[in-house]
């Protein structure tokens, strides 16, 4: 709660969960002014739902994945968040996924997984993301970000 209160105007709160019970979901959103709910693990459809907020889905990219059948499944999301998939994992593998799978999708998505300076221009002209989303890939230490990083990011970000 400190941390947003801390921030600056047209800043957008997203608040992370992975398989929290609905009561802690309820309780955050009764004390923080969220503006996105982002599912990371394996909630249903009906749980993100229930709600009643904005939110995206996480979607752990693996063979199989149908992304119109998940865009269906999960269409009162705002968006589709498409990460790279790890048994056990439900995300920050800091591993990419084939690119080449995101096909058959009329939702915006988000692409996340293994970005980086060195793919995030490529990335962005293979996939053409709604937004992309980094988090290890601009780190010099677990969970500490580098400002360097994040502005080359942002540059290659440009360029895509």
């Amino acid at each position: 709660q400190e941390i947003v209160t801390g921030l600056p105007p047209f800043i957008s709160i997203v608040a992370l969960f992975v398989n929290a019970k609905s009561e802690e979901v309820a309780q955050c959103l009764n004390r923080i002014p969220i503006d996105i709910l982002q599912f990371h693990g394996d909630e249903t459809p009906s749980y993100c739902a229930q709600f009643l907020s904005p939110y995206m889905k996480a979607i752990r990219m693996q063979e199989g994945v149908s992304l119109s059948h998940m865009a269906k499944d999960y269409s009162l999301a705002s968006a589709l968040l498409l990460d790279s998939y790890q048994a056990g994992v439900p995300g920050g593998t800091g591993k990419t996924f084939d690119w080449s799978m995101i096909t058959d999708i009329d939702k915006p998505f988000i692409l996340a997984g293994g970005l980086s300076v060195d793919n995030v221009t490529n990335a962005i002209q293979q996939a053409s993301p709604y937004a992309v989303d980094v988090s290890g890939g601009v780190e010099y230490d677990k969970g500490l970000k580098d400002k360097i990083k994040m502005q080359e990011f942002m540059q290659e970000v440009n360029n895509g």
